[in-house]
């Protein structure tokens, strides 16, 4: 099997499992939290993006990784995690723009990630980061997700 191959196979299933996990244990959860709870709980992992700065790190990531996906990603990791971290903050403040925020946060977030995933160029290139984008992401995009969802909900 080739490493476009396995990188398909393992983003797949990573989002699968996080998937049922968000289904079976999450939802159930957040269902007795106030919405603005389960929206602090969504966000926080994200919180933790800036490890997606690991992209621009030589040694971590192979020396042929395209600066075209490195930049970007790292980059747009970080915006997406002190967005992410102000989403927490105005969220335990109840500041009056924190669901405006929460828009934008899932917004660039999720923008980001697709961005990066559509990048199968760089796959190859992403030595020991390899477990950013077949693990993490598919948990970041299935929050995002819930995210949107909720926020959807409100506005009905």
């Amino acid at each position: 099997m080739n490493t476009l191959a396995i990188f398909g196979l393992q983003l797949t299933l990573s989002l699968v499992v996080w998937s049922l996990l968000a289904k079976w244990l999450l939802t159930p959860w957040l269902e007795n939290k106030s919405p603005q709870e389960a929206l602090f709980w969504l966000t926080l992992p994200h919180a933790f993006r800036f490890m997606g700065m690991v992209f621009l790190v030589p040694g971590v990531v192979s020396q042929g990784l395209p600066s075209s996906f490195a930049i970007p990603a790292a980059y747009g990791d970080l915006v997406t995690g002190i967005l992410a971290l102000l989403v927490l903050i105005a969220i335990r403040t109840s500041w009056a723009g924190a669901l405006a925020l929460v828009w934008l946060f899932n917004i660039v977030g999720t923008a980001d990630l697709l961005s990066a995933l559509s990048r199968a160029d760089a796959v190859p290139y992403l030595g020991a980061a390899w477990y950013i984008p077949t693990l993490f992401v598919p948990l970041l995009l299935v929050t995002h997700f819930m995210i949107f969802a909720r926020l959807l909900r409100r506005t009905r």
